[in-house]
Formats: structure tokens, sequence, C-alpha cells
């Protein structure tokens, strides 16, 4: 098995196959990504010249290209033609004020507004849907039954000229894996963090308890919307299709209602997945525990963001025990409080218990979720994390 590239290695991890070693790819490196000028073809150079195992994500559209949907990657979000949306700033006591927004539909208006605060990022504009926008918001965009018909007006399949420049880029995607023996991922799939973006976290709460059918219609208006990107992204083809549920573990969702409502939707993407030749995951990186046995029913191949420190009910022996046979597991040490602040022994540590407890078939490593801070320290630890990666190699 010696020379396997990234690719295959990964691809063995995903098929739970025995390895040379244990790949190592890091699900997010925002502070190397920026050095590379949000180029993902250049981030994947430079992850492998780090010695990591490295995937391509297509649509690579980077951050500042998704003014409406930053925080959504992937296709664009596309609005239907009739829309026509207004925005404006109002002075307000308290913070900077509060930015307006609203769209103008066939079926109605949907308004929102958010108060702006110094770490806002999108000057005076308000995005589509956004983390930044939920605690903010002094209305969510989406509250009422009422308000589905209207919100259809701004969930439009793909157009035209975005299939077409998707397939310019697959095309340009598969040269760059055959090349260089990279993943090849698309995505990314969403279902609860989309609904969580228009109706706020806590009214989402409530509004599965008080108007759960309400809850279930919007979530299949996003799953029907979200099935249509999906077919596009699976055209490539690519290796590995990502649909991100940071919104969907127990934090916020209750098992019954992610078992009745959630579950089926995600089983069917999976399958659409799976006829397509790709491998299905999945990014939810806290409270997973009580969903462990749904994710094997909906055949979600890979769980990915395993964070044993800021991820709530994150039990790393039980989730090799429930999912290993079944389920490739993706990442083991948290990236924010061990690699961004921790001392050596402590990245070292951790390295260790990953691989012990989580290894050596059926996982790929990985801070969780993210790399963002680009400081000495950071740089340090990386460097160690990749240490004791390495020490861990079949001699």
């Amino acid at each position: 098995m010696a020379g396997l590239t990234s690719r295959q290695r990964l691809l063995a991890a995903l098929n739970l196959q025995e390895t040379d070693h244990v790949p190592c790819c890091f699900m997010s490196f925002t502070a190397l990504r920026k050095r590379c000028q949000e180029n993902m073809y250049d981030l994947a150079r430079a992850e492998l010249a780090m010695g990591l195992d490295s995937l391509l994500f297509i649509p690579a559209a980077p951050r500042p290209q998704r003014l409406d949907h930053p925080d959504l990657r992937g296709l664009p979000v596309r609005f239907h033609p009739a829309v026509r949306v207004e925005e404006w700033h109002e002075e307000a006591p308290g913070c900077h004020g509060v930015l307006h927004k609203e769209y103008i539909t066939p079926a109605g208006k949907l308004t929102t507004g958010v108060r702006i605060s110094d770490d806002w990022p999108h000057g005076d504009h308000v995005p589509f849907i956004d983390d930044y926008q939920i605690p903010r918001a002094t209305k969510p965009l989406v509250a009422e039954p009422r308000e589905l018909d209207a919100l259809q007006y701004l969930m439009t399949p793909p157009q035209a000229e975005d299939v077409a420049r998707f397939k310019q880029e697959a095309q340009r995607a598969h040269a760059f894996v055959e090349e260089h023996g990279v993943l090849l991922v698309g995505g990314w799939g969403v279902g609860m963090d989309m609904a969580n973006w228009l109706c706020g976290m806590q009214n989402l709460m409530l509004l599965m308890m008080e108007k759960p059918d309400f809850v279930a219609d919007l979530l299949e208006m996003i799953h029907v919307w979200n099935k249509r990107r999906m077919e596009v992204v699976l055209s490539a083809p690519v290796d590995l299709y990502i649909r991100r549920a940071w919104y969907e573990g127990c934090d916020f969702v209750m098992p019954g209602f992610y078992r009745d409502v959630i579950m089926p939707r995600l089983k069917a993407e999976a399958d659409l997945a799976h006829e397509r030749g790709a491998k299905f995951g999945y990014i939810c990186t806290s409270g997973t525990k009580p969903m462990l046995d749904f994710y094997r029913e909906a055949g979600v191949d890979v769980l990915i963001g395993l964070d044993p420190i800021q991820g709530t009910h994150t039990d790393m022996p039980l989730m090799k025990a429930k999912l290993g046979n079944k389920v490739c597991l993706w990442g083991g040490v948290c990236g924010a409080v061990t690699v961004e602040t921790g001392g050596e022994e402590e990245v070292r540590s951790a390295v260790r218990q990953a691989i012990q407890t989580l290894g050596p078939r059926g996982f790929i490593l990985s801070p969780v979720d993210n790399i963002t801070v680009d400081a000495p320290l950071t740089w340090r630890n990386i460097d160690l994390f990749l240490d004791e990666w390495r020490k861990s190699w079949p001699a």
C-alpha cells in the first residue's frame, strides 16, 4: 500500500478499508486559506506541501463572492426574477442602528431587521442567510406559515448559467484531482441550518414544539430546493458530497423531531448521493450522542466534526463502538482549544488519544472544526500535531 495518494487514502478510510496509515485532512483551515487568498486550488497545493492529505471543494467560490449566503458554500443562491429587494438603515439607540431588508415577491413581502454591532462584517448589506444575523435580528425573516409562499420565490433552482459555469469548473477540478491526487468534494447540502438562519434559533426551537407541522413544511421546502442543487453538484461527479448540519445536534433539536422529520429527508439525500456514486458526509460537531443510531439508519458514510472538548455529548469511544463498522469518523482533536491555544503535551496527547480511540480503520484525523488564528503558537502546534500523527505511521 506504499505510495497511496491523498485521494486513495481518504477513499479507503471512507470505505472503512485498511490504509497505509491514518489519513490527516483538515476539515477546514481558514488560516491557511487566507494565506492562499481564498483560492481553493492553491489551498490544496499548500496542504499537500505540508504533508497533509487534502481535498478540493467545488463549487470553489470564496466567501467574499457569496454576499447573500456567506456561510453556505456551494452554488449561488438565486431569487425569482420577479423579486424586488429593498434595504435601508435606521438610527436606533444602543447600537450602530438597524439595517432593514424587505423582499417583495408575487406572494407577499418578507421582512427582517438586524442591529448593527462593531463586529458586523457585511457593511450596509443584510445577507439572505447568515450566521451573524441570527443573534442580531430584530425580526426573523420567516415566522409564520403564511410566509412560506413568499419564501418559495427566494429559493429557486440553479439557473442555466450557474449550471454551465459549474460544469466548466468541474472539468478543471477533475484535471486538478488527476494531477495532484486529492479528494474531490462537493456541497454544501443544508437542512436545519437554513431553517435556523431563516427563523432564528430560539424562535425555531419554540416553533418545533408549538407548530411542528409548519417546521416540517419549511424543511420539506428546503429539502426539495436542496436536492435540485445536489443534482447539479453530483453531476461533476464528486467523491464526497457534504451536508452542513452544525445546528442539527441535540443542542438545537429534540431526538424525536429528528427521527420523525429530519431523518427521512436526510436519508433521501444520502440515497441520492449513493445513486450518483458519491459518499455522503455530514458535519455535526456537537450534540451527536442521541442521534448516532439515526446516522446509521439514514446512510451517512462519514460523520465529520468529532470534537472532544467543545462538542457537547461527544463520547468518542461510544461513537467508535456504535458507528465504527458502518460510518467513517473524521476529527478527534479540538481546533480552537487544543491546537490554537494548547501546550506541547496537550497537543501530542490529543492526537494520540484520537488515533487510539477512533483509528486506525475508518478514521480521518483533523482539528475540529477549523484553524482560524494565524499566529506563531498555532503554527507551532500544527507542527507538533503533524509530528505526532507521523509517529503513528507503521514502521
